[in-house]
């Protein structure tokens, strides 16, 4: 893989030439910022930028500005190639907070398909309905121990709106959730994006993370996509090397509260 040249895709089509991501989002180029302004409860936040030292300060408060005016949280999604260096250290200074630093991964879709099986006795269930969608809710809820309230949300607009750009999938043993993913198609990029891969205590350590992520790189190979993009943790980025996944950079959320 040309990880430069694979990054340089990847910032032009996901970043920003990106789309908005959920019913009544809006995505729009400010200047030299690519911004989604989203409801209250969707995403919203900085998605790419070309900054210099002089022009990132007013950049910055520009965005502050926008979003404080709609009385919004939002992000500032950091990625280690972006300039200027001190990009994170000036957002922590005007009030951010940085969360966990994630791997921006990539591997091609055709290579991670093959040769990944579910345990025996599981299935796996794309879910089409709101019954599908509380499936997975519970999994993420006893897998991270969270609130799934704004997920079911999202996913229920997602599917009701444009189901042809969400791949939401929950994995059964004798009828019980065990596990659950979603996958993001961009139409038009060569990038399907997973997220959300979450096991029940119980049944980790089976290779179900491993199946669903094969299983989501099959789908994605089929409706004609080349590359899987992964926003790695580090407990997933072992994982996801052994399935052929490569580092590109690196990103770092920084969130601005109202």
């Amino acid at each position: 893989m040309d990880r430069d040249a694979v990054l340089a895709r990847y910032d032009r089509e996901m970043r920003e030439g990106a789309r908005p991501d959920s019913p009544g989002a809006l995505v729009e180029r400010v200047g030299d910022v690519v911004r989604q302004t989203a409801p209250a409860h969707g995403w919203n936040g900085v998605l790419w930028s070309r900054l210099d030292a002089a022009g990132a300060g007013p950049a910055i408060a520009g965005q502050i500005a926008h979003f404080a005016g709609l009385g919004r949280e939002f992000e500032w999604k950091v990625y280690g190639h972006d300039a200027p260096c001190d990009l994170g250290r000036r957002l922590t200074a005007a009030g951010f907070r940085a969360e966990a630093q994630e791997t921006l991964m990539v591997a091609d879709t055709a290579d991670v398909s093959r040769g990944v099986a579910l345990p025996e006795g599981v299935r796996v269930q794309t879910v089409t309905d709101p019954r599908g969608v509380d499936l997975v809710v519970r999994v993420h809820e006893q897998a991270f121990g969270s609130d799934g309230s704004g997920l079911r949300r999202r996913l229920l607009e997602r599917l009701s709106a444009d189901p042809g750009a969400l791949v939401a999938v929950v994995a059964l043993a004798a009828g019980v959730p065990v596990a659950s993913a979603r996958m993001e198609l961009a139409p038009g990029t060569r990038f399907a994006g997973l997220w959300g891969g979450g096991t029940v205590e119980a049944w980790r350590g089976r290779g179900l993370y491993r199946a669903l992520v094969a299983h989501r790189a099959r789908i994605a190979a089929e409706r004609g996509y080349r590359c899987l993009q992964v926003d790695a943790g580090a407990l997933s980025r072992p994982v996801l090397e052994r399935l052929g996944f490569e580092p590109l950079t690196t990103t770092t959320p920084y969130v601005r509260p109202v």
